[in-house]
């Protein structure tokens, strides 16, 4: 599918698209008015442990999302969201161990983008973002303070995210506090490469700080008139339960969070 949408962007008519030098930190620039565009996401959250003794071997969970996105205004943009997730790990609390696999519909998402200031314009652009997201049995209510500019070939953006998740047919919730920073330069008209850094913390019933997960690594992008891409690798350099050390790791959280992120985003524009 990866390999059609890109053969198939060199195909399109000439148009601009949104192109993103980040995975993780959204940038305050929207596409102009009346530009439609697609995007895959792919995510792969790999390797942890839970509950002491080690009882998830070989964890992979891979986060697909189609985006459908498209600027009503030069300053408003409206994404609708197709999410869906594949589990799978070995089970050693079972004897013997046991492999298991899921594949789960996540729901739809709309994703609503504004911006505020224009990083043309001012200093710092600014961009506010809201998402909410439904499965039937899941429900999540996800907001973003964007914030970036570029100097010359540089560029940077800071994200500022709040989430809360309702889990468990509805019965359960947990809130998400997240930062993310990105720093890339570019390498002529179509490469740049840079770094992404992503600190995320977990609140059970929004009644304890129960964990934070930094990650750091680097974020290369690929950029066409009518296509673009972004691949980011990120390991976990430190993480702390602040409830004690269930994944028997006191210098990294590997209960609630992975020892490594990947995400590569592909968008075509129409």
């Amino acid at each position: 599918m990866l390999v059609g949408l890109l053969a198939g962007g060199l195909w399109l008519a000439p148009a601009r698209a949104d192109e993103r030098r980040f995975t993780y930190s959204y940038e305050p620039e929207l596409a102009p008015q009346g530009t439609l565009e697609f995007e895959q996401w792919v995510t792969l959250r790999t390797q942890r442990t839970k509950g002491g003794a080690v009882q998830q071997g070989n964890y992979n969970l891979w986060e697909l999302r189609e985006e459908l996105e498209y600027a009503l205004t030069d300053n408003y943009s409206l994404s609708l969201y197709l999410n869906t997730a594949a589990e799978s790990f070995r089970d050693y609390s079972q004897s013997p161990p046991a492999d298991t696999s899921s594949f789960d519909f996540k729901g739809i998402s709309i994703e609503n983008r504004y911006m505020l200031l224009n990083p043309a314009e001012h200093a710092v652009g600014l961009t506010l973002y809201l998402e909410p997201r439904y499965s039937g049995e899941e429900a999540e209510i996800e907001e973003k303070i964007i914030l970036g500019q570029r100097h010359g070939d540089w560029k940077w953006a800071f994200n500022l995210t709040h989430a809360t998740e309702w889990a468990d047919s509805l019965h359960s919730t947990e809130g998400e506090v997240e930062a993310s920073f990105g720093l890339a330069r570019d390498l002529g008209k179509h490469w740049s490469l840079g770094l992404e850094l992503r600190d995320h913390n977990e609140l059970p019933d929004y009644e304890l700080w129960e964990n934070t997960a930094l990650f750091l690594g680097p974020v290369v992008s690929y950029r066409q008139e009518k296509w673009w891409a972004a691949l980011t690798v990120m390991p976990q350099i430190f993480g702390a339960n602040f409830h004690g050390d269930p994944d028997g790791h006191p210098n990294l959280e590997l209960e609630g969070h992975e020892r490594v992120n990947i995400r590569l985003l592909i968008g075509v524009s129409f």
